[in-house]
């Protein structure tokens, strides 16, 4: 089989491959021809019909499919048991997965197994080159793998100079999702789950399964009015609510508001949070710390109000409103309604 690959791992239900998956594989498709390699793909479940044709558009030049009806829904001992052998068969030098719940449960395990290391929650994925400071050693077209460290006070880039795979979970909404080529065709491997899952494995059966969806959509709206620590209050955060009803947008909130308790942790955006690329965003109290502005820079344009002209999203912002949230979002919804009718 061929090596040295870069691999993503797909999550796969309901005859869909996930948002995060396709994001991956779009990010990979750029690091692979980066590296000069192959980009392959493997999805580990049951039905996995029209697969190839969700993927190959994203230029999958292999597809690994592992088919057994024990195999769906995910749990942890199979998929870990296929990933493992079926890694130290093609030893691909790079696997890229989702930060989700299954990322999060399956990449530890399969990096711990294969004495990989593991970068969590990247928020950008570049080949580069790295020089051990201790040794002098080269190496040449490692992955870099970007995250903010240390309460998000830096961006650290990781790399992994010696054992392979290198491997990095990123966040959905993180990457961007971009078809290759629609006419891409690439090669599909059916492979015997048998060589590569054992009956011992199967040991934990799911017997009932309930998935609440949540309510929240902050990802998908093209308005979305934000509120920081700086909004105050649960009541004040109220405003923001009558805002977006207005304009027909959807709440979000940094981290430092959901841990205060002013809103629910759904409308968490930034890095412990949902990624989201809004048309417009509308930045209310919220200071900009680094883990927050992952999760928001690529909106089109960015609207900051804060009574602190020195706040740091200023530097982001396409407009800046300086004064009292209380003070300036009542005149955003009086004056958007006059001028709207």
């Amino acid at each position: 089989m061929n090596q040295n690959n870069l691999i993503v791992y797909l999550e796969f239900e309901d005859g869909r491959v996930a948002d995060v998956s396709l994001e991956l594989l779009t990010k990979g498709r750029t690091l692979a021809s980066k590296l000069g390699v192959e980009l392959e793909a493997v999805v580990i479940g049951d039905n996995l019909d029209g697969v190839e044709e969700q993927v190959f558009p994203y230029g999958v030049d292999r597809l690994y499919k592992v088919s057994d009806k024990r195999l769906a829904p995910y749990t942890s001992n199979p998929h870990s048991a296929v990933l493992i052998n079926l890694f130290r068969e093609i030893k691909p030098q790079a696997c890229l997965m989702g930060a989700t719940c299954i990322g999060r449960d399956l990449g530890p395990r399969v990096s711990s197994c294969l004495h990989s290391g593991l970068t969590a929650d990247c928020t950008a994925l570049e080949i580069g080159d790295h020089t051990d400071p201790k040794t002098g050693k080269e190496y040449k077209d490692l992955l870099l793998q970007i995250r903010p460290a240390f309460g998000g006070n830096i961006v650290a880039t990781i790399v992994n100079p010696e054992c392979r795979p290198q491997m990095a979970t990123v966040r959905e909404g993180v990457m961007k999702k971009e078809i290759f080529d629609p006419n891409h065709k690439g090669e599909v491997i059916e492979l015997d789950p048998k060589k590569y899952v054992s009956d011992e494995d199967f040991v934990v059966e799911i017997i009932d399964r309930h998935i609440e969806k949540s309510k929240i959509n902050i990802k998908n709206s093209p308005i979305i009015v934000a509120g920081g620590y700086g909004v105050g209050s649960k009541e004040n955060f109220q405003l923001l609510f009558d805002l977006a009803n207005t304009l027909g947008a959807e709440v979000g909130a940094s981290r430092a508001a959901v841990d205060a308790g002013f809103t629910e942790h759904a409308r968490q955006i930034g890095q412990t949070g949902v990624t989201v690329r809004p048309k417009l965003y509308i930045a209310c109290g919220i200071s900009g710390q680094i883990q927050h502005i992952a999760g928001m820079q690529d909106s089109s344009i960015i609207i900051s109000i804060n009574n602190d002209p020195n706040a740091p999203i200023n530097t982001i912002a396409d407009y800046v409103i300086t004064g009292n949230i209380e003070d300036v979002v009542p005149k955003l919804i009086k004056y958007y309604k006059k001028n709207s009718k």
